[in-house]
């Protein structure tokens, strides 16, 4: 079972968690009630109205995990976050690499950072933010939603936040996965993929080029593939393509 430590307020639980990892056991959970600098992907700052919303962060140990197979990591904790909000309400699912979406507004984001030695994880921090109870954003976010917005009700903070560390420590326990596990984790996690529909849907480079294709595929290292209308394909890390939403 987790192990939960409550911060009354802190920066992020990121930063917080990993100063810290050498001395904690897998599995510690540092969350707060009032994030006050959360971080997100591509260097965003993440939005959250104190004592509204889930922000945590779990950390890993000994996954025996080369790091060719790290992408595995992000694919179990948003399937675990998308589960557990199914439970709520329909609709949800995964914006490649791991953001959650409810049709096409954001619900909750993933941070994940590593700690590497040799060809191996030493330890992973798995940041997690979810917007529970909040209804009014204030920043420039183009698409942010609350499961209170979806369900047209409050839900308890810590209800959710327990039920998604149950299940982020229950998808995470590689060790005792076999080849077909991991090959199941993958294709429950391209099943849940956002736009993953076979329709056309709009692309975007760094440079502003923008272009219409679909999710041909996830490649296991976590390269997204795409196939443009005239079957041209292109494969692209993180930060290399963007959504036009």
């Amino acid at each position: 079972m987790p192990r939960y430590i409550l911060v009354h307020s802190t920066a992020s639980t990121n930063s917080y968690l990993s100063k810290m990892a050498m001395m904690l056991p897998s599995g510690t959970v540092v969350h707060t009630p009032n994030q006050t600098a959360g971080r997100g992907q591509r260097g965003n700052s993440w939005e959250s109205e104190p004592g509204k919303n889930a922000s945590f962060s779990m950390l890993l140990k000994g996954l025996s995990l080369p790091v060719s197979r790290q992408f595995c990591i992000s694919e179990a904790v948003s399937l675990a976050v998308c589960d557990v909000l199914s439970g709520y309400a329909d609709g949800f699912s995964v914006k490649w690499p791991n953001d959650i979406y409810h049709g096409d507004r954001k619900v909750g984001g993933i941070l994940i950072e590593h700690s590497v030695m040799g060809t191996g994880l030493k330890h992973s921090v798995l940041g997690v933010g979810i917007n529970i109870n909040q209804t009014e954003f204030l920043s420039d976010a183009p698409n942010p939603v609350s499961l209170a917005m979806i369900l047209g009700r409050e839900v308890p903070v810590e209800e959710v936040l327990h039920a998604v560390c149950e299940e982020i420590e229950r998808r995470c326990a590689f060790n005792s996965y076999s080849d077909a596990d991991f090959d199941a984790l993958h294709s429950s996690y391209l099943a849940a993929l956002y736009r993953k529909d076979g329709a056309l849907h709009g692309f975007a480079l760094p440079e502003g080029e923008r272009f219409e294709a679909r999710i041909a595929d996830v490649e296991p290292a976590g390269m997204l593939v795409l196939e443009k209308e005239n079957g041209e394909l292109g494969r692209y890390a993180f930060k290399e393509v963007q959504f036009v939403i």
